[in-house]
């Protein structure tokens, strides 16, 4: 349900929380990751002797899927952000502070590369002017053709939260974005019991003030699970080969194989598929722009 470096916080089959440790041996498998062990990971465990609500990690379960980005830190590295999730949802602004599309594409990108049913919310759609407006709805239609459900809300209003509620009944859901887009406040009109600390937006650069240290698991109702995370920066990919990442671009993905070169990696190649459809505005020259950034391995700041 969380972790906090060193020890673990487990819900046990009967929805009771313990604290558990992990056992060294564990650590030595090789995987280069900074965190071993993921929110929403399953895992063995063996209760601490003489201490009912300290247990040892004996066995990580294998995933069904993951959410991962390059480590921050470690360029090397990844860092899982969280496991075994039915669905991931992406808060994005437009405004205080403005989401990139960038990122916006990068998070579809790594949530496809594992076929992860992802949303997007926009959030503050309360303080976007006419003009704003009119861009996210030219937004709204890029990505909803593509299969990604877009929703709005006003965290601070209560706008569209009882559609939200809806969407994450009875599953198992990542709330992601960058600092500052409204998770906490969000969270806490979904679920006014969990009373998550919330923090205003800093002046400097128009950037969020981190309230949320840790990736956490709540369950708010009855199996429904939701998983805050820390607002991130940068989502660096990894694990991902140049020759893949078209793959996971829906509108690409299609015309996959009708490029003149069976390695096209649709950049200036002659005959490709996909260049022909960019030219004519049937791919959005944003999307084609978001993957050359991950082509060129740029972060996704713009």
């Amino acid at each position: 349900m969380r972790s906090t470096g060193s020890w673990y916080e487990v819900q046990t089959e009967s929805k009771k929380i313990i604290k558990c440790r992990l056992r060294g041996k564990l650590k030595l498998k090789g995987l280069k990751v900074t965190n071993p062990i993921a929110v929403g990971d399953y895992i063995n465990f063996t209760w601490e002797e003489g201490e009912p609500d300290l247990g040892n990690i004996t066995d990580i379960l294998p995933r069904e899927n993951y959410i991962i980005r390059q480590s921050v830190h470690k360029t090397q590295h990844a860092h899982i952000i969280a496991a075994n999730i039915d669905q991931a949802v992406l808060l994005a602004t437009l405004a205080h502070p403005r989401t990139s599309l960038g990122f916006i594409d990068r998070f579809l990108v790594t949530a496809e590369s594992f076929r992860i049913d992802t949303k997007i919310i926009f959030n503050k759609v309360d303080l976007l002017s006419v003009e704003d407006k009119q861009y996210l709805d030219s937004l709204v239609v890029i990505y909803e053709r593509l299969g990604y459900k877009c929703y709005f809300t006003a965290a601070t209003t209560g706008e569209g939260i009882k559609e939200v509620k809806d969407l994450l009944a009875g599953k198992k859901t990542l709330l992601s974005g960058h600092s500052g887009v409204g998770k906490s406040t969000l969270v806490n009109q979904i679920a006014p019991n969990l009373d998550l600390k919330t923090s205003e937006i800093s002046d400097f650069a128009d950037k969020g003030v981190h309230t949320t240290t840790f990736a956490t698991m709540f369950e708010f109702e009855e199996n429904s699970y939701l998983i805050d995370t820390p607002g991130i920066k940068e989502l660096g990919l990894i694990d991902l080969k140049k020759e893949e990442i078209a793959h996971y671009f829906p509108e690409m993905r299609e015309l996959l194989g009708q490029c003149k070169y069976h390695n096209c990696l649709h950049l200036n190649e002659p005959k490709c598929a996909i260049l022909e459809k960019v030219s004519k505005y049937e791919i959005s020259p944003t999307r084609y722009a978001s993957y050359l950034s991950m082509l060129q391995g740029d972060d996704n700041r713009r």
